[in-house]
């Protein structure tokens, strides 16, 4: 996969000190001896045909490319076949040349709710880190930001990014085999940070906070969204064994413990604009992810626990500022 017009890009925007790094980073992560279908994924993706869409609309619920007037069925049957060669898709929904992959996540849903409390991004440089395909990268370029770099450690994440790339070809967003920590010290080049359903996953928050910190530019603004508990400052929930069948989350705290943990690692202006709980219509199995999903992790008897008898998944957006 060819960075270099990325690379270019990264002096353009301050984002030099990166470049000592980054092409090592993507070589390790993305490397066919750790991830032995990245072969197939990329058959896939050399399968893709050169289709021109009509338009693309960057700005609705369904990220848009072209319409189904631009093909043929049969040419649409062939590429709805080829797409789902990289199942499962997590993040969305798309539609591609009238090709609705309704993935796992209401993607959309997340983003109405955070949309109206952030900073203008028109113009803006932008780090999503953990962005899984890339679907909030492509919202935040609808909104005008100038470069938009998502970061993801998934492999099938960075060639279904790549998939829907190869269609919209624009230069602004990036997805990239990378994780926070692959990010240089004090960088301090990013006008807005978003991190979405990471924190939990971290077994240091306050060292993941800090990261972010580190990535900002002075007055920059960080969107965070994360599981949290009902509860009062000081208050976090440690689940022993898993939570809601993943084994990865670590920290779950309450709003009020999550804002003071901003605060202690020196954000400023720390406020909670969003709290909704999850639900089965939001994050479910679809014909583009046919896994387990949430109602799956759920306690069948009662949906306001998960299978383990904690509090179900309920989810805050808390934004702050840097110094």
């Amino acid at each position: 996969m060819n960075y270099d017009v990325l690379y270019r890009q990264l002096g353009q925007h301050g984002l030099s000190a990166w470049l000592a790094n980054l092409p090592a980073t993507i070589d390790a992560n993305f490397n066919t001896r750790r991830w032995g279908d990245i072969p197939r994924w990329l058959q896939a993706l050399e399968a893709l045909p050169p289709f021109k869409p009509s338009h693309i609309d960057l700005d609705k619920a369904r990220i848009t490319i072209g319409k189904t007037a631009d093909i043929t069925a049969e040419q649409q049957q062939a590429l709805k076949q080829t797409l789902k060669l990289l199942h499962p898709w997590r993040k969305g929904p798309f539609d591609v040349f009238g090709i609705h992959i309704d993935t796992e996540w209401r993607s959309d849903w997340k983003w109405d709710r955070i949309k109206n409390h952030i900073a203008p991004l028109q113009g803006k440089s932008v780090l999503d880190v953990g962005c899984g395909s890339g679907y909030h990268c492509w919202r935040m370029a609808g909104a005008g930001a100038a470069l938009v770099i998502g970061i993801d450690p998934t492999p099938l994440f960075i060639v279904q990014y790549r998939a829907i790339q190869h269609f919209i070809n624009d230069p602004r967003v990036w997805v990239v085999p990378a994780g926070i920590q692959d990010m240089p010290e004090k960088l301090e080049a990013f006008d807005s940070v978003f991190s979405m359903g990471v924190l939990y996953h971290r077994r240091s928050p306050i060292d993941h906070l800090l990261e972010l910190k580190n990535c900002l530019k002075p007055g920059g603004e960080l969107i965070l969204e994360t599981l949290v508990i009902d509860g009062t400052e000081g208050e976090c929930l440690l689940p022993e064994g898993r939570y809601a069948k993943m084994g990865n989350v670590w920290f779950i705290p309450s709003t009020a413990t999550l804002e003071s943990w901003l605060r202690k690692c020196g954000y400023k202006n720390v406020r909670t604009v969003d709290v909704n709980i999850t639900s089965t219509e939001e994050q479910r199995a679809t014909e583009w992810m046919t896994f387990h999903s949430l109602k799956n992790f759920l306690n069948p008897k009662d949906n306001s626990k998960t299978f383990e008898g904690h509090p179900a998944p309920m989810r805050a957006v808390v934004i702050a500022e840097k110094p």
